[in-house]
């Protein structure tokens, strides 16, 4: 059976808390390991009953757009989280000693890290 076979399967996502992913390209080695982190996102919000968004993956040159983008996207969907595959993905930015706490209380969204996470 298909995807499109199967009515309402996606009524629940409708309803499940929206996250969101962020990466900094430069800090991870290759592409597969970018694909296999992207993969776990997603694992991570199914088991948890969030409905992932887009994954913003920062690349090295084009910062501050996709950070702010970011920003700007968890403050107008009203995302609940936004999962980093460590915190390091955020300190780079060097802008505070503490940003987790920073964006959080800028943006009212929780900070997931995925290394600490049991998945």
């Amino acid at each position: 059976m298909s995807l499109l076979e199967e009515p309402g399967q996606f009524d629940d996502d409708l309803d499940r808390p929206l996250l969101v992913g962020y990466i900094r390209r430069e800090l991870i080695a290759t592409d597969a390991q970018v694909q296999e982190v992207e993969r776990r996102m997603s694992l991570f919000a199914d088991t948890q009953r969030f409905s992932i968004g887009f994954i913003f993956i920062d690349k090295p040159g084009i910062w501050p757009p996709v950070f702010e983008s970011l920003t700007g996207a968890v403050r107008r969907h009203e995302v609940t989280a936004v999962v980093l595959p460590s915190l390091l993905h955020f300190a780079v930015l060097g802008a505070t000693h503490d940003i987790k706490g920073t964006f959080e209380r800028a943006t009212g969204a929780r900070v997931l890290l995925l290394d600490s996470l049991k998945i």
